[in-house]
């Protein structure tokens, strides 16, 4: 990641934009020494932004398959005497 002084940044903006999209490397805007801005190539943010606005896949790669989650551990004469005990009541 490249960083260089806002002056710099105006003297030279098109050409540093160029560059970002080009090589598709973040420079960052200082201004006395403080990062400011960061300018990022187009499809980085917006994958970015697209991710965190989805309610969708949020969680993907977060959870972890472990053992069958095809078969049931339990018969299905247990499941039937399972739901019997369950709503005899109602």
């Amino acid at each position: 990641m490249r960083t260089i002084p806002a002056g710099e940044f105006k003297a030279k903006c098109l050409a540093i934009m160029e560059e970002v999209q080009t090589r598709g490397e973040t420079v960052v805007i200082t201004k006395r020494g403080k990062p400011v801005v960061r300018v990022t190539p187009l499809e980085d943010s917006a994958t970015a932004i697209a991710a965190q606005d989805s309610i969708f896949g949020f969680m993907r790669g977060k959870g972890v398959i472990v053992g069958d989650i095809v078969t049931s551990e339990h018969t299905d004469e247990e499941w039937e005497r399972m739901f019997e005990e369950k709503f005899a009541d109602l």
